[in-house]
């Protein structure tokens, strides 16, 4: 528990300090069970841990609307270790652990020359561990990432030397970024699998987060296919998509996801408070995708439909997700 406090008091001095009282006492549940994961480093199950999956997801606009602007770009790896998989959620927390690393670019509409009421260029890449586990019929999850966020990530070199090299057009947002900063992100899911019918689930989920983005979510998701049972599916957090970190049945076919969530956010680093534009508090996401396994490779394709995200935001935007596998 000391290692707990200790943590709790480094979160305390970081800019979510200075809102207190947006943040509701829903998070303080979430702080507590994030904070234990500082202490996962000891071993706390009997049996060595060993890799039991990689998850990643690719998302880009240039997927889907090929407008290049907003929440134009990211990539997530996770590695899932534990004592073992038998297609179902341990009962005990931090049995399964997920180390998560994620790179982003949320960009305004223009690149060459940003509009004065557009968002600022915000590149953020972040580390975390998150653990998943079964409580009776509901499966949980709760994670503690650290982002850091503004020039200090290279992100905006990285996509200057992309387009240069593509022969894009200028990256020109050297006066337009977010500030660097570090935040310590606290996550925490909880859901359950309805079955409807043979490899047909509906899972109803809400979610929960404090740190560089402070929002709770309600959302569903309908799970269709092989590719779902036996598998410890992750969410993507800017589409929320689901991609596999542990694979579990690979029969060759066809599989589908359809979902969507509505999100109320209190804060953001990447709309900083008091600056033109306002965040806009209410946040929606529709997703669809599909997955297509054979016998030596796998292909998922999603779109994800992504509701206005700040005050004056002409359009809504529309993302694609990429994810290939192939086994050896």
């Amino acid at each position: 528990m000391t290692s707990v406090y200790r943590a709790a008091r480094v979160v305390g001095t970081s800019p979510l300090s200075r809102h207190p009282g947006r943040m509701p006492f829903l998070f303080a549940n979430i702080c507590v069970a994030g904070m234990a994961l500082v202490s996962l480093s000891c071993p706390v199950v009997a049996q060595e841990r060993t890799g039991l999956g990689w998850g990643r997801l690719f998302n880009n606009d240039g997927l889907a609307d090929q407008e290049d602007r907003w929440r134009t770009g990211s990539y997530t790896v996770s590695r899932v270790v534990g004592p073992e998989w038998s297609g179902e959620l341990p009962t005990s927390f931090g049995a399964i652990l997920e180390y998560r690393f994620r790179g982003e670019i949320i960009a305004p509409n223009n690149l060459e020359d940003p509009a004065e009421n557009d968002r600022d260029y915000a590149g953020n890449l972040s580390f975390g561990v998150h653990t998943h586990w079964a409580v009776q019929k509901l499966e949980a999850s709760v994670g503690l990432d650290l982002v850091m966020t503004g020039e200090q990530t290279g992100l905006a070199s990285f996509q200057e030397d992309v387009h240069r090299a593509l022969n894009f057009g200028q990256v020109n947002v050297s006066d337009h970024q977010i500030d660097n900063g570090l935040y310590p992100t606290l996550l925490g899911e909880i859901g359950r699998r309805y079955q409807v019918g043979p490899s047909v689930s509906v899972r109803p989920f809400a979610e929960a987060q404090a740190g560089a983005e402070t929002y709770i979510r309600l959302g569903a998701d309908v799970l269709i296919g092989q590719y779902w049972v036996d598998s410890l599916p992750l969410r993507d957090s800017s589409t929320g998509q689901l991609y596999r970190g542990i694979a579990g049945n690979r029969t060759p076919g066809l599989s589908f996801l359809v979902g969507g969530d509505y999100a109320y956010v209190f804060d953001s680093v990447y709309l900083p408070s008091g600056e033109i534009p306002e965040l806009a508090n209410n946040r929606g996401r529709l997703r669809a995708g599909m997955y297509a396994q054979g016998d030596q490779v796998g292909f998922f394709y999603g779109l994800t439909w992504l509701g206005r995200e700040f005050e004056g935001q002409p359009h809504n935007q529309v993302v694609g997700s990429l994810r290939i596998d192939i086994m050896f």
